[in-house]
């Protein structure tokens, strides 16, 4: 093994171990506190929803489902975990059958094996994740919703699969590789992190394990709690990190590739942003998704970047308007 690989795969175990004890000392905090045995998604989601892992060409992916109607796939942002839904699901269920997944390196779901060059966490293979285990529960077409992170695979799933995704709605982002060669100093200011995590490993990895073992030190609500737990579960701080180095890279070589053939999202689009949020102030964001689509529209909402959780309410009719049909 070259010096260099050899050196890395020690830093990142080095990284994994500090998530380890990490996720101990937090353990060790709660401990004779009353922690009810009941999973968090049951205490957040509607009664008959069901958890189950699901497994994809390259990953296990941990999945929630409920409801009854046409499929629909719903895709969170970094860091969070497919409770991010748990505002907006239980109207949504009267009208669909909801497949909620935690990405392939997040959440409650496997954390894949490094590749030199980052693929293991590329929009593509996330995006066959999400066709895979909608295939799995026998849907060959279906609804997509994304948040952040949920809403670039959301994009490329409907680049790279376009008989799959009807209707794609994507929360408060614009095109990645728009913000690569649109860069700006304010961009920086926003988005720091998008920079930090592209740092080799682990030098963001034990920054973030270290961030979020404060949080979790912090958390009092069974939201907060969820969220530190899976966020300090080990390997998770990594693979979100290589998300982020596989958006600069890897998937800006695809995306190049695509807008070279003229490749277009041909499915309706719809594009929600919040309206006095980094985005919003930076960006046309409904100008930039419509150079991507052929049928876009979008609009402006209050709250902050996690819509679902800041303007549930606005955020659900908008989803309602545009999904029916």
């Amino acid at each position: 093994m070259p010096e260099e690989t050899s050196r890395r795969s020690l830093l990142q175990k080095s990284a994994l171990a500090a998530g380890i004890v990490a996720t101990k000392q937090l353990l060790a905090q709660q401990a004779g506190s009353e922690v009810s045995a009941e999973p968090a998604w049951k205490k957040m989601f509607p009664a008959g929803f069901k958890n189950e892992k699901v497994k994809t060409t390259g990953a296990t992916i941990n999945v929630v489902t409920g409801g009854e109607g046409p499929p629909l796939l719903l895709m969170h942002g970094a860091p969070q975990s497919l409770i991010t839904w748990r505002l907006i699901a239980p109207d949504l269920a009267k009208d669909y059958k909801l497949v909620m997944i935690d990405l392939r390196g997040y959440g409650d779901s496997s954390k894949p094996e490094d590749q030199p060059d980052h693929s293991s966490q590329s929009k593509r293979p996330m995006a066959l994740d999400g066709v895979e285990v909608m295939q799995h529960f026998g849907y060959q077409q279906f609804r997509v919703v994304g948040h952040d992170r949920g809403g670039r695979v959301g994009r490329r799933m409907a680049l790279d699969h376009p008989d799959k995704v009807q209707k794609l709605a994507v929360f408060d982002i614009v095109p990645a590789h728009y913000l690569y060669s649109h860069f700006s100093i304010e961009f920086v200011e926003a988005y720091p992190h998008w920079f930090v995590q592209l740092q080799r490993s682990p030098i963001p990895e034990n920054q973030l394990i270290a961030q979020y073992q404060a949080q979790a030190a912090r958390a009092t609500t069974d939201e907060a709690r969820e969220y530190s737990r899976v966020n300090l579960l080990p390997g998770f701080a990594h693979a979100m990190c290589e998300d982020y180095r596989a958006s600069a890279s890897i998937d800006l070589k695809i995306d190049e590739a695509d807008i070279k053939a003229g490749k277009k999202i041909q499915c309706p689009l719809l594009t929600l942003w919040a309206a006095t949020g980094a985005m919003g102030k930076l960006y046309d964001v409904l100008k930039i998704w419509k150079d991507e689509g052929v049928n876009v529209s979008g609009k402006g909402l209050p709250g902050n970047h996690s819509l679902q959780e800041s303007a549930p309410k606005e955020t659900l009719a908008e989803l309602q308007q545009f999904l029916r049909g």
